[in-house]
């Protein structure tokens, strides 16, 4: 069989179908690399490692840059990565699955091609969840949750420990920072909690009895039909921060919310990684502060 032309023809079917349909690019990009690296994968069977090499100096000959020995052996490798039951999705680009191929465990894989999906996630997207560890930090619940297609609750996605970046490098963190910190990039901060979460305001006024609080944080959950009340703190948990949050919730319960809605959620976030229990919701709650 000659493997090269076959490769050869892969490559020149894929470049017709761009140009006729621009709309299947991303879709015969695919088609056209899991193809070539099967072709690979059996060349390399009958002649050896060494004919990537060979076949790159010709390809790039004939269409330029693009097929460096680099770039088929991630062909090669993107076969085998679909032969290992990880379905080829057509909302997914090539540059995405450069990033997926870096994983190991197929289950965390899973997790970034679904929510790359369900998300719409740039390629970019995809690499900074990643690099931050995104499925490292969900629970062990939570993975196995997944893994079942067991119901997800509200608390299932929070991330563990949840990270907000430092972005003008303050060295004293306050309560007043980390606020500040997490509304000027709120969008991230949503997504380490979760789905369906919305911001409402900051240093939302209540009035309890004659005095005026402040709840830091009111947010909405739109999945799940609950106000979320949250509170930051840069010590560890005491025992009144239990308390005052609990009170703020059914502040909220009793004077904002509607029947149609459920209860409001409470959402503590220290310093060290803690479980409380409120509504009959377990909830672990934290905060990390990086350096960027």
């Amino acid at each position: 069989m000659d493997y090269y032309q076959e490769i050869k023809d892969q490559i020149i079917n894929n470049e017709v179908t761009k140009r006729i349909k621009e709309y299947s690019k991303s879709r015969s990009d695919l088609q056209t690399y899991y193809n070539v690296g099967k072709l690979l994968v059996e060349a390399g069977k009958h002649y050896g490692e060494g004919i990537i090499k060979k076949y790159s100096i010709r390809l790039t000959e004939e269409f330029g840059k693009g097929y460096t020995v680099t770039n088929l052996k991630y062909m090669r490798k993107f076969y085998i990565f679909i032969q290992k039951s990880h379905a080829m999705r057509d909302q997914l680009t090539w540059t995405h699955y450069r990033e997926l191929m870096s994983l190991k465990n197929k289950d965390e894989i899973e997790y970034y091609i679904n929510i790359s999906i369900k998300h719409n996630l740039s390629y970019r997207q995809l690499h900074d969840k990643i690099k931050n560890k995104e499925y490292e930090r969900l629970s062990e619940e939570t993975k196995e949750k997944l893994k079942t297609k067991q119901e997800e609750k509200i608390e299932d996605f929070i991330k563990h420990p949840i990270f907000i970046k430092n972005t003008n490098q303050y060295k004293a963190i306050s309560e007043k920072i980390v606020k500040q910190l997490i509304l000027e990039n709120i969008d991230s901060f949503l997504m380490e909690l979760g789905d369906g979460f919305c911001y409402i305001k900051n240093e939302y006024k209540i009035r309890i009895g004659d005095q005026y609080n402040y709840i830091d944080l009111l947010l909405y959950n739109i999945k799940y039909n609950c106000y979320v009340v949250i509170e930051l703190k840069v010590t560890e948990l005491k025992k009144e921060y239990i308390g005052q949050i609990q009170v703020y919730m059914n502040y909220v319960d009793q004077k904002i919310k509607n029947s149609m809605q459920e209860k409001t959620i409470g959402i503590i976030l220290v310093k060290k990684i803690i479980s409380l229990l409120w509504n009959i919701v377990r909830i672990k709650e934290f905060l990390k502060l990086l350096m960027f």
